[in-house]
């Protein structure tokens, strides 16, 4: 190159490369050997060799900055090359086809990447950054690749072998990227078979950092809603997959609820929502609760939301124990934390139970909350799920309490998620005495009690079976045993006194036939029907099979033909 006749001022331009609004005038004899796009340019121009030749490289990526350099580096001027330029020098010299014997522009570049750029994580992440604006170029050059690989390098690096304090600083340097950039270290990151762990603090603390604003704003940011959309529908559309590391439940709810607030679309709100159900067993009521509340966490509003993520839940349990996806349960269990609960055989669906009865009972006193809704909500776990409804009963009887303007039939379809039958001896002895639940509950919860007294009394002694065959006796203390007998006793009393106000009506009605004649017909047959829906043992909702409750000695009870009864009303 002749570096004298290039500077010499009586030399004029007869180059003009236009980029945008700049314009570098320059000599065909300095870039036409050095950029094969520019010789064939010239070679094609008319006017001849002398002619003054202008061309539009507004398409050249890394734009005038990139090509002032890349025109520096052909005129054997000084520039300098950061983790900034880097994959713009190299994108403009595949573009402009700087291939010289020596290896040109793009030899100079590499080295520079080699020893310096990708060497940290800092300069690496710069170098992945730098690339988002030369799409597709720097991925068609390869450069966004390895720097999503040096990035991968330089994260297993650091948690192998910890160089700064915390030792998770390395997860606030993503944030600097975009969810593209961001999902390539992803995939790097699982190609190099990264730990769970590592997947899970890298997702949360993007999504955290890179969302800061939308999760403060919590969807209140109008003016900003649609980017704040698009932000999060990004972010979610790169999480990592439950099965390579299922992410916290706290952590998603809360990403649940700002994406049905900020109304993302349906697929993102979908995909949350499954993931949720992944790590149901992890999450607690005010986990849940967070995504049932509106915007201001006032108002119960997305009670369909989390109905649908119970019932994931529950379908991909039933997927899991009927043996389609048990090895990928098993992955997921452990890789969660939760192996311990699936070890039990249905631990995770009595967690989930629980949980979904504590977050029953606190949107129980939302004024505005339908029965549908509710019962939707509090019936999507199966009632085998639950060793007691005592929680269950508890919900129930709050939104009976918030909404005492049900008629019968109302408070009938309320207690139809739950199963007197299998609550406890103290539940049973409170929901007896309980005036704000429907006649047919009540009954069924008492004659089960008497059911169990009779069962006792014919069993004579208590005494039962353990599992070797030896006689053992059923009660541990004396005085419990006096203190369970004196309140059966009790009971007792009370549904015997439930039988006489029954005979009494009877006797009213049948007074009430011959007073009247004929006349009367239309109200005793009104009358017995209104008898008739007492009786708590016909076919209904409330209808159960005591046939296996057993006996103090055998197992089997004497059948014992049920009596009509009443409620007291005193």
């Amino acid at each position: 190159m002749d570096q004298t006749r290039v500077s010499s001022p009586d030399i004029p331009a007869d180059l003009l490369i236009r980029i945008a609004d700049d314009v570098f005038p320059l000599h065909k004899a300095v870039m036409v050997p050095n950029c094969g796009y520019i010789r064939k340019a010239v070679a094609a121009a008319r006017g001849g060799a002398t002619a003054t030749v202008d061309l539009d490289l507004s398409a050249l990526p890394g734009g005038a900055d990139a090509f002032d350099k890349a025109a520096r580096y052909c005129y054997g001027a000084n520039f300098e090359i950061s983790v900034r330029n880097a994959a713009a020098l190299l994108c403009a010299a595949a573009f402009l086809d700087m291939q010289p014997t020596d290896g040109g522009l793009a030899r100079r570049v590499e080295e520079f990447l080699a020893k310096v750029g990708l060497r940290t994580l800092p300069g690496a992440v710069a170098v992945l950054r730098s690339c988002e604006g030369l799409l597709p170029a720097a991925e068609e050059i390869g450069v966004a690749q390895r720097s999503a690989d040096a990035i991968a390098l330089r994260i297993c690096n650091e948690v192998l072998f910890p160089t700064r304090s915390p030792p998770e600083w390395w997860t606030a340097e993503l944030a600097a990227l975009s969810p593209a950039s961001f999902h390539k270290v992803i995939t790097a990151l699982r190609c190099r078979r990264a730990e769970p762990e590592v997947l899970v603090a890298a997702a949360t603390a993007y999504a955290e950092l890179l969302l800061a604003e939308v999760l403060a704003a919590d969807g209140h940011a109008a003016d900003h809603s649609g980017m704040h959309r698009a932000l999060v529908e990004s972010v979610v559309a790169v999480l990592p997959s439950t099965d390579d590391a299922p992410l916290p439940a706290a952590f998603l709810c809360r990403l649940l609820h700002v994406a049905v607030t900020i109304d993302a679309s349906a697929k993102t709100c979908r995909d949350l929502e499954l993931r949720v159900a992944a790590v149901l067993e992890q999450a607690t009521a005010g986990d849940l609760l967070t995504v049932a509340l509106d915007g201001a966490g006032e108002r119960v509003q997305n009670v369909d939301t989390v109905r649908r993520i119970i019932t994931a839940f529950v379908e991909r349990d039933s997927a899991a124990s009927s043996g389609g996806g048990a090895n990928g349960r098993s992955r997921r269990a452990s890789l969660s934390g939760a192996g311990a609960l699936q070890q039990g055989g249905g631990g995770a669906m009595q967690t989930v139970a629980k949980t979904v009865d504590e977050v029953a009972a606190e949107i129980a006193t939302e004024e505005t909350l339908p029965i549908s809704k509710f019962v939707g909500l509090a019936g999507a776990v199966p009632k085998e799920a639950r060793a007691t409804h005592d929680c269950l009963y508890r919900a129930v009887d709050i939104y009976l309490k918030a909404h005492p303007a049900l008629e019968e039939m109302e408070r009938e379809k309320v207690c139809s998620v739950m199963d007197p039958l299998k609550l406890s001896y103290q539940g049973r002895l409170h929901a007896s005495q309980n005036k704000r639940l429907p006649l047919q509950a009540v009954l069924s919860a008492l004659y089960y009690d008497q059911l169990k007294l009779r069962s006792g009394d014919e069993g004579g002694g208590g005494g039962g079976w353990d599992a070797y065959g030896n006689g053992v006796m059923r009660s541990s203390a004396a005085g419990s045993a006096r203190k369970q007998a004196k309140e059966e006793a009790s009971l007792a009393r009370e549904n015997e006194a439930l039988r006489s106000e029954l005979a009494r009506m009877r006797a009213y009605v049948s007074g009430m036939q011959q007073s009247k004649g004929t006349s009367s017909r239309g109200k005793k047959g009104s009358w017995l029907r209104t008898l008739s829906r007492l009786n708590p043992f016909k076919a209904g909702i409330w209808a159960k099979d005591t046939s296996s409750i057993g006996d103090g000695k055998t197992g089997a009870m004497h059948s014992v033909k049920p009596k009509r009864r009443r409620f007291s009303i005193s």
